[in-house]
């Protein structure tokens, strides 16, 4: 399976309890924490170049799987199980923890499953009354229709439009800079004691500024992603 690390580090636990051989494939300038942990979990690492972005992953993933009787891919990024799952338990959380009242969803893309579940079932209960935001990559805005490219907002920007993204649910697309994602993550953990990666800075720093145009007394839901303990090695 392609991975930025945390899939490949659920399905790792899953294969070391029911005994199943994982190999991930991996783009190589990913956080040395993550890639550890997973070798930890017995899972066997097959890094792709960099410049390739998830677009490479995939492609060696594909490979794999079509030299190797018998493998499978469970493809996150195509897989109608990804936002479906977040239909019947993400949404229905933010719903319940709400009381209903949700003005705006913000959520990074990495696979799109996130804002798409979470999204459609938004659209269902509020309609037009919810605004829903998409997070891209300044340096990849490929939702945007600009060119792929490398960024450091590791687990967003998958350098493609996924396949189990629905593009007709979000109202907008914020394009975040690394450095703003970067500053953002900081700030969580000084500030906040939230020690975080920099997809849910990107999606806190899109989220505020959601919140800055809705003006006062609005709910804005953010989801907060990932651990800053998987990237201690990255700049910040």
């Amino acid at each position: 399976e392609p991975t930025s690390g945390n899939t490949g580090i659920g399905l790792a636990l899953v294969c070391a309890v029911k005994g199943y051989q994982l190999i991930l494939t991996m783009p190589d300038d990913y956080s040395v924490e993550r890639r550890r942990l997973l070798e930890r979990l017995g899972a066997k690492l097959e890094l792709t170049p960099a410049i390739e972005g998830m677009t490479g992953a995939v492609f060696a993933a594909r490979q794999l799987v079509e030299s190797k009787p018998g493998y499978f891919m469970p493809q996150q990024f195509e897989n109608a199980a990804n936002p479906k799952v977040h239909r019947e338990t993400t949404a229905v959380e933010i719903l319940d923890a709400l009381e209903g009242r949700v003005d705006a969803f913000v959520a990074g893309v990495g696979t799109g499953g996130t804002i798409t579940g979470v999204g459609q079932v938004l659209r269902e209960r509020l309609g037009a009354a919810v605004k829903i935001v998409a997070v891209e990559p300044s340096r990849s805005p490929v939702l945007s229709g600009g060119r792929a490219g490398l960024h450091a907002i590791q687990g967003i920007g998958a350098s493609f439009v996924p396949g189990v993204l629905d593009r007709t649910i979000y109202d907008e697309i914020i394009r975040v800079e690394d450095k703003e994602a970067q500053q953002m993550a900081l700030r969580l953990a000084k500030e906040e004691g939230l020690l975080l990666g920099p997809s849910s800075g990107a999606n806190v720093h899109a989220a505020l500024k959601v919140a800055e145009g809705l003006g006062p007394g609005k709910s804005v839901v953010t989801i907060l992603c990932d651990t800053g303990e998987r990237y201690l090695s990255v700049p910040m």
